[in-house]
Order: structure tokens, then C-alpha cells, then sequence
């Protein structure tokens, strides 16, 4: 397939293309969707003959058998993570925010402190406060457009009220990887507080050149307070299937988890299953080489546009399809230079503040799109803000 040829997701129910005008206010016919963390690419061949043999078949019921779904997790953490992983730490969760809130529910206690380095994915906070436990914000540090830990400022903050440490890695939205002495004092600040560490990892195959992603569980002496969550979803564009993966080495956290899963009567939907041992295979792999390329050179085209515009700031990306703008050069305020963009350009965009601490200035662009309309988003933001040029 070709990453540039357009696609049409209006009127499909699509959240993304079919609520902008709703929630943004950019019209629905002109406007440009850049807000869900979704791709405007289709999966790749092997994801679509898994769902037209499931119609072929035309009998959907009960999944069963695992073996080869597992096997397939396991080949793609070995072949392409250098993580070796036993079947039996897998469980299959209704998509990742699912798992967050199931490790939540497993793993606290309501009033219970979660701490998350902030700014950083909205939907942790949402499901945190949702289960009546307090969001702990670490505000990571902008050290000139490039997110950094200060682990003596959030070794100040903890008053032992605090459970669970949720890491994003690779960074959303900051696009960061982090490097293994990074994730060595991420995993010892979780040790010294006695904090389960959650690492979502969901944007792990995303990264360009010159980065690397290391799975957290390469991090010693963790293993009994670790949980990984991965998922297909965000590699293969194949979101509504709403399937992650939680991933707990450690027998008495895998139990106790299990135990949710079990109170709770939760199993996957068969339609994520089959999609994702397809994906998980070396064509899935062969396309996701291809993707990444693609996305490189989006994320080349998307940064130099907007770093031409005086005031506004692109944050480098290693990973991910999520650009970091900054907007506080421009001195506007955030409701100026967010109706510019919506108002004007007609592009709906995450807001900042939905992020946490430390978001108010910038604005989230999805850049999984092809590069006509990549182009088209630059251009337009050129125009919209040309009075500063």
C-alpha cells in the first residue's frame, strides 16, 4: 500500500473525523483532524485478510486456544525488543486505558497517591481521579525543548501516601526515549518509595533513527514491582479493536491481577485476537519498517514548517506520531493561539492543559497522515500566524 494515498473517514464514525466539529468547533467538511492518536493509514495486508477470513468464515464466537496468539507476543517482544517473555505473564485487557484502570483498581487503594511525570497522556489522570485515587504530579523539566527527569524535586514531593508510578515510554506527547540510565532512576525512585511501576510502552515500535526503545523489564532488580503494558493498537492503526497487552512477570502481582480480571468477568473480543497475531508476524514487521520511514520523513516535513514560524517550537520527536508544539514564543495567550489554529488554519488539535502540569502552551498535532496533508497543515498554520513573520 502507499502511505500517501487519502482516505476518506468521514461519516464512518470515526471519533476523530466525525466529532472535531462537536468538541473543537472545526468544521467538519474543511477542517483537518489531528487530535485521536489514531493513523490515517490502513493496516497492513496480513491485519486485513485475518478480519476478511473471520467474514469468510462468518461464525463469530468464543476465542479459544490461545497457544498461537501468545506465541505470536512472544516472537515480536524477542524478535524486535530483545525481550524474552513467558506466555503464562500475558493477560489480554480491553485496550490500554482498560489496563491502566485495571492496574488501578488491582494495585491501590481509593485515596491512594499515583504519580505521573507530567505533562503526559491525558487518559492516565482521567482513569486516576475516576477511581478515586489522588493524580501526584512530577512535572518533568523542558531543558530547551527536550523533557528531563528531576528526581530530587519529586523525592520531595512523596509523603508516603503514594502506591503506583505510571511511566509513558516512549513519551507521549513528548516523544522522548528514554535511555537506560533514565529508566534506571525511574525504576529506583519506584524502589525507594515502595511504588508499583506501571510502564506503558504502547509506542514502543514508533521510534526513528538514532533512538532505540529499552523495555523497562531490561531494567534489573524490578521484576517485583513491574507491570508492562503493550499493545498492537497504535503500531497497526487497529485501535477500535481495543486490545493491549498486560505484561507481569512477578507470580504474586500476576495473581493479584488476575483476580481483578477474574471479579470483573473480563475477556478480549476475538476480533482483536486475530488481528493481532496477524500483525505480530514478519509482514506486520515489514510494514512497520515501512511506516516508520514515512513517519520519519512526516515529522521532518511537519518540524521544519513549523519551526519557520516565529514563536512556535516543534518538539524533536525519537518516538511516536504525536508532535509537541510550544506556542509560548509567540506571546499569545492559550486562548489566542488555539483559536488561531482552529479558528484560522482549521485544525483540530489536543489542548495542552489536558495533559497535565506543565501543558499550557503547547498544542498535540498527529502527524500519521499522509504527506499531502501534513503539507496542507503547514501551510495553513504559516497562514495563520503569518503576522508574526
Amino acid at each position: 500500500m502507499s502511505f500517501d494515498t487519502p482516505i476518506n473517514r468521514r461519516g464512518t464514525h470515526s471519533v476523530k473525523w466525525d466529532m472535531m466539529e462537536q468538541i473543537y468547533g472545526v468544521d467538519a467538511e474543511s477542517g483537518i483532524a489531528m487530535w485521536v492518536a489514531d493513523m490515517e493509514f490502513q493496516p497492513p495486508a496480513c491485519v486485513q485478510n485475518a478480519v476478511q477470513a473471520m467474514h469468510d468464515h462468518g461464525v463469530y464466537g468464543y476465542y479459544g486456544d490461545e497457544a498461537s496468539y501468545l506465541a505470536s507476543i512472544q516472537w515480536w517482544m524477542d524478535t524486535r525488543h530483545g525481550w524474552k517473555i513467558d506466555p503464562s505473564w500475558i493477560f489480554t485487557t480491553h485496550g490500554l486505558v482498560n489496563g491502566t484502570g485495571m492496574c488501578v483498581d488491582a494495585f491501590t487503594a481509593p485515596g491512594d497517591g499515583v504519580v505521573l511525570f507530567t505533562p503526559v497522556y491525558h487518559a492516565f489522570a482521567k482513569v486516576i481521579n475516576a477511581a478515586g485515587r489522588e493524580v501526584v504530579e512530577c512535572l518533568l523539566t523542558n531543558d530547551n525543548g527536550r523533557y528531563e527527569f528531576d528526581f530530587d524535586a519529586y523525592d520531595a514531593q512523596m509523603t508516603g501516601n503514594e502506591r503506583m508510578v505510571i511511566l509513558c515510554s516512549p513519551h507521549n506527547p513528548g516523544g522522548r526515549v528514554w535511555t537506560r540510565g533514565e529508566l534506571q532512576a525511574v525504576a529506583a525512585f519506584a524502589k525507594r518509595h515502595s511504588l508499583i511501576l506501571v510502564s506503558d510502552e504502547i509506542h514502543h515500535d514508533l521510534t526513528f533513527p538514532g533512538h532505540k526503545h529499552i523495555p523497562m523489564a531490561h531494567i534489573e532488580g524490578i521484576e517485583d514491582r513491574l507491570i508492562t503494558m503493550t499493545a498492537t493498537t497504535k503500531t497497526f492503526n487497529i485501535a477500535g479493536s481495543h486490545s493491549g497487552n498486560v505484561i507481569i512477570e512477578d507470580p504474586d502481582l500476576r495473581g493479584a491481577f488476575g483476580a481483578r480480571m477474574a471479579a470483573l468477568g473480563m475477556s478480549p473480543n476475538s476480533f482483536g485476537l486475530f488481528m493481532a497475531e496477524a500483525a505480530y508476524s514478519p509482514e506486520g514487521a515489514a510494514w512497520v519498517d515501512e511506516l516508520s520511514a514515512y513517519l520519519d520523513e512526516n515529522r521532518k516535513l511537519f518540524d521544519a514548517g513549523v519551526n519557520a514560524i516565529p514563536g512556535l517550537a516543534s518538539m524533536p520527536l525519537e518516538a511516536t506520531y504525536l508532535a509537541w508544539v510550544d506556542f509560548s514564543g509567540t506571546g499569545m495567550s492559550r486562548e489566542e493561539f488555539t483559536d488561531r489554529v482552529q479558528s484560522d488554519a482549521k485544525i483540530a488539535v489536543n489542548h495542552g492543559p489536558t495533559f497535565g502540569t506543565g501543558g499550557d502552551n503547547f498544542l498535540r498535532f498527529n502527524i500519521a497522515a499522509p504527506r499531502a496533508q501534513v503539507q496542507e497543515a503547514v501551510d495553513r498554520l504559516a497562514k495563520a500566524f503569518c503576522d508574526l513573520q
